[in-house]
């Protein structure tokens, strides 16, 4: 009797009673509750309720809870997830409903707490793209996007591993016990470093659901000779299901909030020091200073697709932030070419559906030969779009852009698709690897991979 063939390899479990905390043991626990927050890495899967995180591997390897400062006096609570992935550095990003972007260590201890703009996170986006993927633009682009309804902002990677790597030869330094560094973070209060970024208005067309910023485009025709960079971003939302604009990069406001980013916190620690020597009796609470956000660079609209009744709900991008995925409220599936603005593929009949892009061994050749010890290259791998179908109970996979449906697979309730974060500074000289999909089921715990090849 032949076994049926499966498209699925399984890497491990991660039930366990931590996972009670988050709601498990309950059927459809992982996809119900619209406030359970997933994210992927490598090697472990952090989840995340109102006010809890648990991080949990899917070996017999410890796991760790994190509970993020919150104000209860706001209601505040935990509204985005994401994995911050650099070289030996990895840390959990925070998003809340409050507007604060907040960096935590593996060990729970706060790094970096930053408003972007009052309003709750819907997203964090962590994105990079390659110099062999930029075509008229020298060097890489690598990014931690924010998305609020009306709102984007954008943080370099660069700047978020030098604060990061600054953190953590600081904590390994026996300069200060871990007592006194917990004490020097409260007197701070608001005096972590301020991350230099940039903040848009994409509000045009109404507030969007979900955003992205595809890329670097090139400058309007009457500032070909410009030297200031600009971004193309894409917005979905309720009254428009699809908007695009150009986001010009505020050069002055990136050099204000470097020079903000290493005056202030000094500042902060001489006041710090000054009033320890001064006052050593029983302190006098002092109200912190107000935050408030930077203002809004320039946004200019590009194009807009009002086709009411339909809302867009969810967008995926491809590596390259070529291509992306938008799901709508009819069922509906677009592919939208990012640089020229166009919807290229539309699919019908998939509700509460969800999409990861995703690279296989298409060719015959390319996956004979990774059996017989070749490596495959970038080229050997065709991008392909994972649809997560839940009213059907399966996923397809399709060739990009009009290529053929290469598989179904079926798969339970209470699953849900998920990808690994970007991973920042990785070697263009390292061996390639493919995007992949995973499949967790919530109800199991049990964690799948997409396999690679169509054999």
């Amino acid at each position: 009797m032949t076994s049926k063939r499966s498209h699925t390899t399984e890497l491990g479990c991660i039930a366990g009673e931590e996972l009670s905390d988050l709601g498990a043991g309950k059927e459809g626990w992982l996809v119900e509750n619209p406030n359970l927050l997933c994210a992927l890495d490598t090697h472990s899967l952090a989840l995340a309720n109102r006010s809890l995180i648990l991080i949990t591997g899917w070996d017999d390897g410890p796991r760790s809870k994190i509970r993020p400062e919150l104000s209860p006096i706001e209601s505040e609570i935990i509204s985005a997830l994401e994995w911050l992935v650099f070289d030996e550095i990895k840390v959990i990003a925070v998003g809340t409903s409050r507007g604060y972007f907040m960096v935590y260590s593996l060990d729970g201890l706060l790094i970096h707490r930053q408003l972007v703009y009052p309003g709750r996170i819907l997203k964090l986006r962590v994105r990079g793209t390659k110099k062999d993927m930029m075509s008229s633009h020298e060097g890489s682009s690598e990014e931690v996007s924010v998305v609020i309804p009306g709102v984007i902002a954008r943080f370099d990677g660069a700047d978020i591993r030098n604060i990061l790597q600054e953190w953590f030869q600081e904590t390994n330094s026996h300069f200060w016990d871990e007592k006194s560094k917990r004490r020097d973070y409260e007197e701070l209060g608001n005096g972590f470093k301020r991350l230099p970024h940039q903040l848009w208005s994409v509000d045009k067309f109404g507030l969007c659901a979900d955003a992205a910023i595809t890329g670097i485009m090139p400058p309007p025709l009457m500032e070909i000779q410009s030297s200031q960079r600009y971004y193309r971003a894409v917005t979905i939302g309720e009254d428009a299901v699809i908007s695009a604009y150009r986001l010009s990069e505020d050069r002055s406001r990136s050099l204000v909030g470097a020079i903000l980013s290493k005056v202030m916190p000094a500042a902060f620690s001489t006041i710090s020091s000054v009033s320890k020597m001064i006052w050593r009796s029983e302190r006098t609470p002092t109200k912190k200073p107000e935050v408030k956000p930077q203002s809004f660079a320039k946004a200019s609209p590009l194009t807009c697709l009002k086709d009411h009744p339909r809302k867009g709900e969810k967008l995926t991008l491809s590596p390259s932030g070529t291509l992306a995925a938008i799901t709508d409220s009819l069922g509906r599936i677009l592919l939208l070419d990012t640089q020229a603005l166009v919807v290229v593929r539309l699919w019908k009949g998939y509700r509460d559906a969800n999409c990861l892009f995703m690279e296989m061994l298409v060719s015959m050749n390319s996956a004979g030969a990774s059996s017989s010890h070749h490596e495959p290259s970038k080229s050997d791998y065709c991008l392909c779009l994972a649809i997560h179908a839940p009213r059907k109970g399966i996923i397809e996979v399709w060739q990009m852009r009009t290529g053929p449906r290469l598989l179904t697979i079926q798969c339970a309730k209470g699953s849900k698709l998920l990808q690994p974060t970007y991973r920042f500074g990785s070697s263009l000289d390292s061996p390639y690897v493919p995007l992949e999909v995973f499949l967790l089921n919530g109800d199991s715990g049990q964690l799948s991979v997409l396999n690679r090849s169509l054999n």
